[in-house]
């Protein structure tokens, strides 16, 4: 399943930046994800738990960031294992300077379902990952747009704790 979009980030590109590329932060924004542990750099563990239709799986995925130029363009690629299911996925981002001092993002996935969760659908499966991206991008930008708003005003960012 291929998947892909834009969004408007009202905060400054090398921000938005920091944000994605640090698990820490943009984890809690996945929907389900109980977990994230750094590994290095480019590399982390997570634990979701993903719900579609009647099957429940908690997945535990490796992912690297396989690609980066900072502050510009980030590839991450990912394998999940869940008792009978697998993911496997890579996705891209391009961030570029949006209107008004903020960030205009272009991203895009490319993901592989296989097992029990496969075999429920493809309509259902793109049904509720549609909503988990939704979902994932709000929050990202709440986050960000939070506390960045200071910052675009001119006024030098706030800090708080956790973002």
């Amino acid at each position: 399943m291929k998947f892909s979009g834009t969004t408007d980030i009202a905060a400054p590109r090398e921000r938005v930046w920091a944000f994605v590329i640090d698990p820490n932060q943009v984890g809690p924004c996945g929907p389900g994800v109980e977990s994230i542990e750094v590994v290095d750099a480019t590399h982390f563990k997570a634990t979701a738990k993903v719900g579609i239709g009647f099957i429940n799986a908690r997945f535990t995925v490796s992912a690297e960031i396989a690609d980066q130029q900072p502050p510009e363009r980030a590839v991450i690629k990912a394998h999940g294992q869940a008792p009978g299911s697998a993911v496997d996925g890579t996705a891209s981002m391009t961030l570029s300077d949006g209107p008004d001092g903020g960030t205009h993002m272009e991203w895009a996935a490319d993901v592989a379902i296989a097992g029990s969760l496969a075999s429920i659908g493809a309509r259902l499966i793109e049904g509720t990952a549609h909503k988990m991206i939704d979902q994932t991008f709000a929050c990202m930008k709440s986050k960000l747009e939070e506390s960045s708003g200071e910052w675009l005003r001119g006024a030098p960012p706030s800090t708080s704790e956790g973002v």
